[in-house]
């Protein structure tokens, strides 16, 4: 058996397929993972949330920021993008928004040591904070009707960590670092302006940290594995898996075999798609 975890699909079916022909997987023996963002600027979500639903066991995903406006759009709170309208407009859209609704935020599988999660852990938070604070945004967003909630939630504030706000902050923080983070300030608070590579921001933004670089990062010794962020690429180091390597924008799809010695990386290029 081989577990996989794959970076962002965003609705780009027909590379997914040619990768997982390349792992050979198998879902009576394989497992993947999926890192978020399963829908939204491709051609083709409807086909991918169908093929990642159908896995079954075999699979699991963790939100990300587009399938969260995914369900805010299905619940009328925000418009929806206009690459979504096949899936709207599908007989099996109430199944497959009531399937991505019921992913989690974040995925810890202690056998093994490794956590996936769509943009990141904020450095201010250690795995058990993580987790406390992942599941009660999940109960807030699988409630029988999340409108409310959902539409509370569109703010970038707070950017700075405090166990003491209101439970709809602290909800907001968590969907916002979970989800959307690349940057953070100098003493940790979250900054969503910036999305360009640490090469390239570092030179106008020396204040500015990637997440996973942080000085006050606190410890987690599994290795986290994240997409959400195109222009960073696959990255592997800080004890982390970057695997965001720009699929809809003509780069690729990646995916990393981790219970492997090797830690084997797996790609397709996406010719089909363009900048």
């Amino acid at each position: 058996m081989a577990t996989y975890v794959v970076g962002d699909l965003q609705g780009c079916f027909n590379p997914l397929m040619r990768l997982m022909d390349q792992l050979k997987f198998d879902p009576a023996f394989d497992r993947v993972w999926f890192a978020g963002d399963l829908v939204s600027r491709g051609p083709q979500s409807l086909q991918t949330l169908r093929y990642a639903k159908s896995l079954g066991h075999s699979s699991i995903s963790v939100l990300g920021n587009h399938d969260i406006s995914l369900i805010a759009a299905a619940h009328g709170v925000i418009t929806p993008h206009k690459s979504l309208a096949a899936l709207f407009d599908a007989p099996d859209f109430p199944e497959l928004l009531e399937w991505v609704t019921h992913r989690p935020l974040l995925h810890h599988d202690k056998n093994l040591n490794a956590v996936m999660v769509h943009a990141g852990i904020p450095p201010v938070w250690d795995l058990k904070t993580a987790t406390a604070y992942a599941r009660d945004a999940e109960t807030q967003l699988q409630q029988a009707d999340p409108s409310q909630w959902l539409a509370s939630i569109y703010d970038n504030k707070p950017t700075e960590w405090n166990p003491e706000d209101k439970a709809i902050d602290r909800q907001r923080y968590t969907i916002n670092a979970l989800t959307r983070m690349r940057y953070c300030e100098a003493e940790g608070q979250l900054e969503f302006k910036q999305k360009q590579s640490p090469e390239v921001t570092s030179k106008v933004h020396p204040e500015l940290f990637p997440w996973f670089r942080h000085p006050i990062r606190r410890k987690i010794p599994q290795t986290i594995y994240f997409g959400h962020w195109s222009t960073l690429g696959y990255h592997q180091g800080n004890n982390v898996v970057a695997l965001d390597t720009g699929c809809v924008w003509g780069g690729k799809i990646t995916a990393i075999h981790i219970d492997s010695d090797k830690k084997a990386k797996y790609q397709v290029t996406c010719t089909e798609y363009g900048r």
